[in-house]
């Protein structure tokens, strides 16, 4: 795999760059699943063509405007630069935004259901970013932390980036994102007939996705950050979207169940929260968050209390994996109060979280409760 460890010319031939070649595989491949689940959902003909007019744009022009707006000292200077986006130069959190946009003001027109368009769309996406990933590899970006050891400077654990007329060995980031993509993939297409109600597959996709980018983004050495320089942009938005998939499930568990157990669920996550975030912390644990892992703790303690408090005692052993998480997540993060803080920990301390938010969720997501409910999948 020596050979494919730099790209041998960024352009496919003449002035065709590969990365324009990847992008527009990753649409026509979202668009291929897309019809298919048109079909399966009951959705009138032409709708993901009609749908695909308005967010592929809407999405490309979400992506550019979102890496700009974090990267504007490279455009200051040459604003026309911004339209070159076959250069590189496109987020992916811009890009759902703005399909996010184009999609709810087509549904709203048509009368569609959004959530249901969503669900049709989220499986060819995952594979679209796997594709496209691959672009990121002819482009030369999007690759991680210097790899020093000769053991591991091969393809596809890392690549050749130049650097100072010199070829340096750097984490093959692009690669890993591709695959745990892919992954996604697979995992949304097995999730189709189980995710009964509209809604529920993009949750799992923003779970599943953001879970993963979460752990990736702490690699990269690209990352778009905040004005401080202080954390990773992608990185807050995988937190923020992962803990609200969580809470959205948790609300769903304990939706028909009394109203003093949600309370001590909740009283119970505040106190647990409250006391973690008062725990001395490492320098890095979350890159510098400490709410961010007390409102995690803080949630999966308390919705797991509520519920053995309801006579949902048996679920708790869907919540091993969740819970051993945490607690030897805890472990190192008081374990290593007041070191000098590291990436590894860093990336350690984000993999559990991630690990721990999808654990929690696939035990409170009712599987064989949806089985027995008549099929959505044709609600407009």
């Amino acid at each position: 795999m020596q050979a494919l460890a730099m790209p041998a010319s960024r352009y496919i031939f003449g002035t065709l760059p590969w990365y324009s070649v990847t992008m527009v595989c990753a649409i026509l491949s979202a668009l291929l699943l897309a019809q298919g689940e048109e079909k399966r959902r009951g959705l009138p003909k032409d709708t993901v063509v009609d749908l695909a007019l308005r967010l592929i744009p809407c999405g490309i022009i979400g992506a550019r405007l979102y890496y700009v707006a974090f990267t504007w000292s490279l455009f200051r200077e040459n604003p026309i630069a911004i339209l070159e986006i076959w250069k590189g130069g496109l987020a992916i959190y811009g890009g759902l935004i703005g399909g996010f946009l184009a999609a709810l003001v087509f549904a709203r027109r048509r009368k569609l259901n959004l959530l249901t368009l969503i669900d049709m769309i989220v499986p060819g996406l995952a594979l679209a970013q796997c594709i496209g990933r691959w672009g990121n590899y002819f482009n030369m970006e999007a690759y991680g932390l210097p790899i020093t050891n000769p053991v591991f400077q091969f393809f596809p654990m890392a690549v050749l980036i130049p650097e100072g007329g010199t070829q340096v060995w750097h984490m093959a980031t692009f690669f890993y994102e591709s695959l745990w993509d892919f992954g996604v993939f697979i995992a949304l297409r097995c999730l189709r007939k189980p995710c009964r109600r509209p809604g529920d597959l993009f949750v799992w996709y923003v779970l599943l996705y953001g879970a993963g980018r979460l752990i990736i983004e702490g690699l990269r050495m690209d990352s778009l950050m905040t004005s401080g320089g202080s954390a990773r942009i992608s990185q807050l938005l995988s937190v923020v979207g992962c803990l609200i998939v969580y809470l959205l499930m948790t609300c769903h568990a304990l939706r028909h169940k009394r109203k003093t157990v949600v309370s001590f669920g909740l009283l119970c996550a505040l106190a647990i929260a409250v006391v973690v975030y008062l725990l001395p912390a490492p320098a890095e644990a979350f890159y510098g968050y400490r709410f961010a892992f007390a409102v995690q703790v803080g949630c999966i303690c308390g919705s797991v209390l509520a519920m053995g408090l309801n006579r949902l005692g048996w679920q708790l052993v869907r919540f091993v994996p969740a819970l051993l998480a945490l607690v030897f997540q805890l472990a190192v993060y008081l374990r290593l109060a007041g070191q000098p803080g590291s990436t590894a920990v860093s990336v350690v301390l984000c993999s559990l979280f991630g690990l721990t938010l999808i654990a929690a969720c696939g035990g409170m997501f009712p599987f064989a409760k949806l089985a027995a409910v008549p099929s959505e999948d044709a609600a407009v």
